[in-house]
């Protein structure tokens, strides 16, 4: 925790709690509408605010899953925004991330200033415009926040002719930390000018070394290269707590760099995780952290095993008359080819749905065939260019080259203008 001079004023207490990754509007498997599942996570997170008696509202970005949110994903948002005061809490900053439009998010941004709410679309360089002063309802600064959203590569460097791969992740390396030790600096100088002993806090929407994925998840590659994953170091000992997005688990880099996770599962490979929010006490010389678990809004399951576990589980689940969405995995070593019917007719009549039925058996026979074939379902985007390079007998060397160029392709594609 960083230090101030003694002829400061003593530290006043403060309260934050650090939410990301709501991707309000997400659906699971493109097929599953999750917006009963996001509203009750809302109205949890405004009673839970109130209870907490939270000052200072962080969400480290990924506000909404596409960059053209439905009608009824930006009233969940916007009314949660106007409900929010009733909270009690009076100060709320938003940083975007690489799902979010930058242009979205900002557009409203001087409105929504009228409720205390900060947004943070994007970088630019007016790095003055990151550093933003937290007061209570008194007018007097508590906090300042190091607001930095999601650093798209164009905002923080310039792509240089002929550089190598190796080159162009070394920049946007140090270009990361260069903009982290600026708003450090700049943050430090305010507090000077305050002259107050307050805590300075940071925001990030990236990958960090330690953060933990599932294979599921969504979760979009966002450089390239070695970068893809940075270091904590790049964060200087200024902050005092750095509040992360991007990765949907919640991960304890260092005791105070945090990432929070997705309020609800992303995908099946998450329907096991305790999802939480951390709500962080600022005293006059120490730092608390309280992890607060989120209730589980609508129960998911991965069930996989042999025909008879999953018969087994099913039962379980049937007689427990709860909604449950389910993907089922059959894995047996017995072929199954009836194994949809089957599954099918085993959840009629109860509250389970199938969402995703894979069987593991059928597809191994199937992909013994000379002509080897496989559902899209099975394959990622990086999967498909790979087996189309196979198809073609492209050389080594070259294949590296084609699978950095693609990745960065990619990668430019899924970075929402």
């Amino acid at each position: 925790m960083s230090k101030l001079d003694n002829t400061f004023q003593t530290r006043n207490p403060m309260t934050l709690l650090h939410t990301s990754d709501w991707h309000l509007g997400r659906t699971l498997y493109s097929k599953k509408e999750r917006q009963e599942e996001q509203f009750a996570f809302l109205e949890w997170l405004q009673a839970t605010i109130k209870e907490r008696a939270i000052d200072l509202l962080l969400v480290a970005g990924d506000v909404f899953d596409t960059v053209s949110p439905s009608s009824g994903s930006q009233k969940m948002y916007y009314d949660f925004l106007l409900k929010i005061r009733n909270s009690g809490c009076e100060n709320v900053i938003i940083v975007g991330g690489n799902h979010d439009s930058p242009s979205f998010l900002n557009a409203p941004k001087e409105i929504l200033a009228a409720l205390n709410v900060c947004v943070i679309g994007n970088a630019n360089e007016e790095t003055d415009d990151e550093i933003v002063v937290v007061r209570d309802s008194n007018k007097n600064p508590i906090a300042i926040v190091c607001a930095v959203p999601f650093l798209r590569e164009r905002d923080i460097s310039r792509f240089t002719e002929g550089e190598t791969y190796s080159d162009r992740s070394t920049r946007i390396s140090e270009s990361i930390k260069k903009h982290y030790q600026t708003v450090a600096e700049l943050a430090e100088n305010k507090r000077n000018e305050l002259g107050k002993n307050i805590p300075v806090i940071a925001t990030g929407h990236l990958s960090v070394i330690g953060g933990k994925r599932t294979e599921d998840d969504g979760v979009r590659d966002i450089y390239i290269g070695n970068v893809e994953c940075v270091g904590s170091d790049i964060f200087p000992q200024t902050f005092d707590y750095v509040a992360l997005g991007h990765h949907h688990i919640p991960s304890v880099i260092q005791h105070n760099i945090r990432y929070c996770g997705s309020p609800i599962p992303m995908g099946f490979g998450e329907a096991e995780q305790k999802k939480c929010v951390y709500v962080v006490g600022f005293g006059e010389d120490d730092l608390s952290i309280e992890r607060v678990e989120i209730p589980v809004f609508q129960k998911l399951e991965s069930i996989r095993g042999d025909k008879e576990f999953i018969e087994k589980r099913l039962s379980e689940l049937k007689k427990s008359d709860i909604s449950v969405w389910v993907e089922i995995i059959y894995d047996g070593n017995e072929v199954f080819p009836d194994f949809t019917v089957w599954a099918n007719e085993k959840t009629a009549d109860s509250k389970i749905e199938i969402l995703k039925l894979q069987n593991k058996q059928y597809l191994s026979e199937i992909l013994t065939l000379e002509d080897e074939t496989q559902s899209l379902d099975e394959l990622d985007t990086f999967d498909v260019f790979d087996k189309l390079l196979e198809k073609n007998n492209i050389a080594t060397e070259q294949k590296e080259e084609l699978q950095n160029s693609y990745k960065g392709i990619v990668i430019e594609l899924n970075i929402e203008n």
